[in-house]
């Protein structure tokens, strides 16, 4: 064989070998990308023409959030938050509109805390995504009930399932670090809410069942963690 096909094999298994490494980084890159924002990975690549460009959304999305002072909160913060949304919770019971409203206000309120920017609805959505993604399907669907009733457009269940949602995102800006998993607990609850209006967690009594008194539904009597 002569040095020519030689040097030409090597060449072809070099090429080879380096499509190969691109395809396998670019597979790396791509599972972290679903791993790092959930659902949020199918729905970018949903609303642009290519995975190209979803992936390349995503990691523009990466490079602000790195750019951002993203804190956590210290414990006597995270405590005055939760007596605050157990006020939130107990004021439903009479004015459920106007708790779905402060259950906006209030995690906004914990979003700036945290460091994150909260002038846009749409930025706040694509800055949360980042960390988290699991449970911003949640937001929206809450902000999008929450602006319905600011136009008394919203039912008493809508309005449920609304806080129900606003809880998830709560819970996850407001755990300890190493807490994620209650977030993640906390998003599944709302998943099982949204399906069953009629689900709670054993763990925490009513705090997703609306009782009735009076003809009049009634619900969150709990704190966020259920007691």
């Amino acid at each position: 064989m002569s040095t020519v096909i030689w040097v030409a094999v090597i060449v072809v298994a070099v090429v080879a070998i380096v499509a190969v490494g691109y395809l396998a980084l670019q597979q790396q890159r791509r599972h972290r990308l679903r791993d790092r924002f959930g659902p949020e990975y199918e729905r970018t690549l949903q609303e642009r023409d290519s995975r190209r460009d979803a992936e390349q959304e995503l990691r523009a999305r990466e490079q602000r959030f790195s750019s951002l002072d993203i804190r956590t909160l210290d414990a006597q913060t995270r405590e005055i938050y939760t007596r605050k949304w157990m006020e939130v919770q107990e004021r439903f019971v009479d004015a459920p509109g106007f708790a779905v409203t402060e259950a906006d206000h209030l995690v906004t309120s914990v979003m700036a805390e945290r460091g994150y920017p909260t002038e846009d609805f749409e930025q706040r959505l694509s800055d949360l995504s980042v960390a988290h993604g699991r449970t911003l399907d949640h937001y929206r669907q809450a902000h999008e009930i929450s602006s319905r009733a600011a136009h008394k457009e919203a039912s008493t269940e809508e309005l449920r399932q609304a806080m129900v949602h606003y809880r998830a995102l709560f819970e996850e800006l407001l755990a300890a670090p190493g807490s994620e998993v209650n977030g993640e607990r906390s998003a599944r609850q709302a998943d099982l809410a949204d399906r069953d209006p009629h689900h709670h967690d054993p763990r925490q009594p009513d705090a997703a069942a609306p009782e009735t008194t009076d003809g009049n539904e009634r619900a969150y009597r709990r704190d966020p963690q259920g007691r």
